[in-house]
């Protein structure tokens, strides 16, 4: 029997199915991701670790006009106090919000090494010291005038706010982005200054998001660049919430001497490292892909200056910057999914509209609950002052009953109708306060916050005047935050969207064509020679070896390579060795089998189609681009088994519409073309029957132009061809006269 220590009690043990309780946690664990660390808060724009890190600064005192302080002292804070998770993301968070290349307007202002462009990581949080920018101070502006509620921290020790104030419309003027369970969001920077005309712009009508977007014309990201998508695309990625933005590196042309000229790149792309995109484009300048580029150098100092080297003068710079936008990240695309929390609670997909108008939104229950605050210590402060002119008002009364009576503030109290505030107020003055002067002053406030506290009480109850006040506001900030002010200005120039360039024309312009004479021989050797016109007899080879295929190419082009296993395979000319030596074994560039060999060789014609056959007699038409091989073990086309192997491939040309065909027991055959199918694999269909033999070669060609074979040194033409003239998977009879005896045509 069990110890009684060791038996489980009823009420820990959970009846409940798994699946259920998988489900729960899950849930759980889903909504803490959402909430609590992806998506940020459509009212502050901020998720959890930087609203924390902001207010565990200001608890620090490290306003604009302070002095910094050590980073780790920031990060300590943040997770000793609010933050429970790993010092290295808080640090990463706070230097994030430093760097000017990565938010549009920085929350923290860093002294020290806060990481570069390049992609250098910042120096550890014991060498830099931080504090508040000004447009951090606007955010936090009011938290300590009840502005917005609190929350205990994670240990129940202190408490932490909910939300920010958020005087700055932080969401779409620094962005965001996050990836939660099965959401996310991402959020492209945007100018302060036109998202302040768009609210404006709100509280004057109820403006559609396309009129917004006359307004806000598009993200204006820290690093610049050109803004080059389509209006409508804009005007339909705001209406959605949802699209995409596409974003080139700015460039100008520096002209040099003797005609010369090179690019200078002055802006990237954002979130694009510089000294990737160099590496890039070094690689591709390496690897012979950008032909029209000739060197790449970073000269950047404090501005980024990357200087292209176009090859000569004759190279057209928007053509260049064309091929570089389309193979290097001088040209990204930067996607728009506005998926926040609505009130810090729901996941939703806002529009600009929604996003703008919940902000306002948020400003006017700020602004009413500073102007409640406000006037809560403004009542208080008139009625001590009420008090005090009691005092002035009836002086040697108050002190004769301070100095003699045994309760004096209930006396106070009785005589002069005083509240317990009054009357405390009153016990509580210093004599020097009894001054002639001090009442008059004392008057004078008290007249004021009487005036205050009108004004006060008729915002509250007025929601006219509070979107007046807001507007105000509004118009306050957009002066600080002016287009020609550093802040404002717009650093991502609206481009118009580049007209289509055709594809092949560019890629033929980037690409660097070279002929060449490739060569491969009966052993499976394999090379390329530079140019053309070389002599076949005068090529050497390794002893008892000899030349199979001699084909004249461009480095651009690609080879289609026949196996007689029934395998295409594919081959790119620049990957082929030098003709220097006897060349590399084919097999080290393909999985061809020890069994098989190439039994053809031809350039590949994206347009071209093929007849293949087997020595059996079967065959049909292939398209080339059917046949384009994109792995080393090729791709099955003809389906041959042993003993039958792959024989022939012919092009077949566009005007061709009979086929000859030749067997190994000298028998010919024509047929119309039409009668062989067009497949893309397969065995095929008989093309002529044999009792004996098998096929030796085929020839597509046209009937009005003849079918020529070899005679001699040269052709002849047959003048007759009706005699063969029979359907497909016929016998045939004798060739010509003068037929070689080879059984080939050519």
């Amino acid at each position: 029997m069990a110890k009684k220590g060791n038996i489980v009690p009823e009420q820990s043990i959970i009846d409940q199915p798994i699946g259920e309780i998988l489900s729960d946690r899950y849930l759980s664990y889903a909504l803490s991701t959402i909430m609590d660390r992806a998506l940020p808060d459509v009212r502050d724009g901020l998720k959890p670790v930087h609203r924390r890190l902001l207010y565990a600064m200001y608890q620090l005192r490290l306003s604009p006009e302070s002095g910094p302080k050590k980073s780790a002292r920031v990060v300590g804070d943040v997770i000793g106090k609010f933050h429970p998770h790993g010092d290295t993301a808080v640090y990463d968070a706070m230097v994030r919000l430093a760097q000017d290349f990565a938010v549009r307007y920085p929350l923290v202002d860093g002294q020290g090494n806060f990481g570069n462009i390049d992609g250098d990581n910042a120096a550890a949080m014991r060498y830099t010291e931080a504090k508040l920018t000004a447009v951090a101070g606007l955010i936090l502006e009011g938290i300590d005038e009840d502005a917005v509620d609190f929350r205990a921290t994670y240990d129940g020790d202190g408490s932490e706010p909910i939300v920010m104030p958020g005087n700055f419309p932080n969401l779409l003027a620094n962005g965001s982005s996050g990836i939660a369970v099965g959401m996310a969001t991402n959020i492209p920077p945007h100018n302060a200054h036109e998202l302040l005309a768009a609210c404006e712009l709100l509280l004057d009508e109820d403006a559609p998001v396309k009129k917004l977007v006359s307004v806000v014309k598009g993200p204006d990201f820290p690093t610049g660049g050109t803004l080059v998508e389509a209006k409508e695309d804009i005007i339909k990625a705001y209406e959605t919430g949802r699209g995409a933005f596409r974003l080139r590196a700015r460039w100008e042309k520096e002209e040099l001497k003797q005609g010369q000229y090179q690019i200078i790149v002055t802006e990237i792309p954002y979130q694009v490292q510089k000294s990737k995109i160099v590496e890039r484009i070094a690689e591709h300048i390496h690897a012979r892909k950008l032909p029209m580029l000739d060197d790449v150098r970073d000269e950047s100092a404090e501005d980024i200056r990357l200087v292209l080297v176009p090859k000569n003068r004759n190279v057209a710079p928007a053509l260049l910057m064309e091929a570089l936008f389309r193979h290097t990240d001088l040209e990204t695309r930067f996607n728009l999914n506005m998926n926040v929390l609505d009130g810090g609670v729901v996941p939703k997909v806002m529009n600009l509209k929604d996003v703008l108008r919940s902000w306002l939104d948020h400003r006017q229950v700020v602004l009413v609950r500073r102007a409640s605050y406000r006037l809560e210590k403004v009542v208080y402060r008139i009625e001590v002052l009420d008090g005090y002119l009691v005092v002035y008002l009836n002086m040697d009364e108050v002190i004769r009953i301070v100095r003699e009576e045994d309760d004096p503030k209930m006396e106070l109290i009785k005589t002069f109708d005083l509240t317990e505030i009054q009357a405390d107020a009153v016990l509580n003055m210093r004599l020097r306060s009894l001054r002639k002067l001090e009442e008059i002053e004392i008057r004078k406030e008290h007249d004021g916050l009487v005036k205050e506290r009108d004004k006060l009480q008729a915002l509250i109850k007025s929601e006219a005047r509070q979107w007046k006040e807001i507007r105000k506001q509004i118009g306050e900030l957009k002066e600080m935050f002016g287009p020609k002010t550093d802040l404002g200005k717009r650093r991502t120039l609206i481009g118009k969207a580049p007209a289509p360039v055709d594809i092949e024309v560019l890629e033929e312009s980037m690409i660097e064509k070279e002929p060449v004479t490739v060569i491969y021989s009966s052993k499976g050797w394999i090379r390329a020679f530079r140019g053309h016109g070389h002599n076949p007899k005068d090529l050497k080879y390794k002893d008892g070896d000899r030349g199979k295929f001699v084909l004249e190419a461009q480095t651009t082009d690609k080879l289609l390579l026949f196996g007689t296993n029934g395998r295409f395979y594919t081959v790119g000319c620049d990957k082929l060795p030098s003709g220097r030596g006897f060349g590399e074994p084919l097999r080290l560039m393909v999985d061809l089998p020890n069994d098989a060999d190439i039994g053809e060789m031809k350039v590949f014609e994206p347009e071209g189609k093929l007849l293949v056959a087997s020595d059996d007699g079967r065959g049909f038409v292939v398209a080339e681009k059917d046949v384009l091989a994109q792995t080393k073990t090729g791709k099955m086309v003809l389906n041959v088994k042993a003993p039958v192997e792959a024989k022939i491939c012919i092009p077949v040309a566009d005007n061709a519409d009979h086929l000859a065909v030749m067997g190994t027991n000298r028998k010919m055959l024509v047929f119309a073309l039409e009668e062989v199918p067009e497949m893309s694999r397969g065995k095929g269909v008989i093309l002529q029957r044999f009792k004996d033999g098998g096929l030796s070669d085929v020839k597509p060609f046209n009937w009005d132009e003849g079918l020529t074979f070899k005679y001699g040194a040269g052709e002849t033409i047959v003048e007759d061809i009706n005699p063969w003239v029979g359907k497909r998977a016929q016998a045939g009879r004798l060739p010509p006269n003068g037929f070689p005896k080879n059984n080939r045509f050519s």
